[in-house]
């Protein structure tokens, strides 16, 4: 098959490479819709302690297609079935497990793989979180249920209510999904970020009702303040770029009483400062959550299904598997939500 592996920091091949056999419960996937992740990007510049665990190896893991083959033991999809599947599976009875904390398990082993013409699924991802398309939705909207899944964990356990204020700094792919779902909760929402296509998309996809631009605004505390109620602050504060000291300047936006959502992950070893005083005498909660767990893959699924999320509305464009490296630049150039790559042309 064709496949885009990774060999170092800014060195992937497009090459021909062995499609791998089938162990018991197992199926084979041929990848009709695959989708350009920050993660990935992050990846492609300098690699990726948990997901390369050799050279070369493949990468990317938001993706559909077709079950081509079936080892023994598959018994809930079959040859000819259109599929999205997870990243990702629990096992289910580690210490996490038991305590139904499915997205911190012990064995959680990472499906990677997707920037290829075939992938193959391990029997936990087959089993646990492998979902039949209905005929109707497109391999290229159920690509995005991953991304979409670990967006939905998010915003259900901030618990996020009808005429809430909701602030949001950082408008990739995540943020603007997590900016759509507050929408749909019921919430006011205000984001903040710099790049003018995902600005653009905070009012087409996301549906905002506020929108800063950074570049223009880069001190928003005073704009997200005078946008809550009786300017008190935001009920929620979400931050989704992943950046030390967005995170402290997010968490001076929120009211006392209000709830601070550290969703952009840090890079290892970063270090925060935040007002103690602020934080237990105005009763401030203060959490993060990571990944998604089978139930929040099935909601993403049933908000796509739906289309009360137009996740069609985040592809920046759509490139062959070839081209892959291309679209990785185009990220870091901030001219890309998501690209869509069909390995099939």
């Amino acid at each position: 098959m064709k496949a885009v592996l990774f060999y170092g920091p800014e060195n992937i091949k497009y090459e021909e490479t062995s499609v791998p056999p089938l162990k018991k419960g197992e199926i084979l996937v041929k990848i009709m819709s695959a989708l350009t992740c920050g993660t990935d990007v992050k990846t492609y510049r300098r690699g990726h302690p948990v997901l390369i665990k050799k050279i070369p190896s493949g990468f990317g893991h938001e993706f559909s297609g077709i079950v081509d083959k079936v080892a023994e033991g598959v018994t809930n999809v079959k040859v000819g079935d259109r599929v999205v599947c997870a990243n990702s599976a629990p096992c289910g009875e580690c210490f996490y497990c038991k305590r139904e904390e499915y997205n911190l398990c012990e064995n959680l082993d990472l499906l990677n793989g997707a920037y290829a013409e075939y992938i193959v699924v391990p029997e936990r991802i087959v089993r646990k979180n492998t979902l039949i398309l209905p005929d109707e939705l497109s391999f290229d909207k159920a690509a995005f249920c991953e991304p979409l899944a670990n967006v939905v964990h998010g915003v259900e356990r901030t618990g996020i209510k009808p005429g809430q204020t909701v602030g949001i700094i950082g408008i990739g792919p995540i943020g603007l999904m997590f900016a759509r779902l507050a929408k749909l909760k019921g919430a006011r929402v205000i984001v903040g970020g710099r790049n003018p296509m995902k600005l653009k998309m905070a009012d087409e996809f996301a549906h905002a009702d506020e929108i800063v631009d950074l570049k223009k605004y880069p001190n928003p505390e005073m704009i997200f303040k005078d946008f809550s109620d009786e300017k008190k602050g935001l009920d929620v504060a979400v931050e989704c770029v992943g950046l030390p000291k967005i995170w402290e300047r997010i968490f001076n936006c929120v009211r006392p009483g209000g709830t601070v959502h550290f969703f952009g992950g840090c890079k290892s070893g970063s270090k925060v400062t935040f007002d103690t005083t602020k934080m237990h005498y105005g009763d401030i909660t203060m959490m993060s959550v990571f990944h998604h767990t089978p139930k929040y893959f099935r909601q993403a699924f049933d908000y796509i299904k739906s289309g009360d999320v137009e996740v069609e509305k985040l592809i920046t464009g759509t490139l062959p598997l070839k081209d892959l490296e291309y679209a990785m630049k185009q990220h870091i150039s901030g001219n890309a939500i998501k690209y869509l790559i069909k390995p099939w042309g």
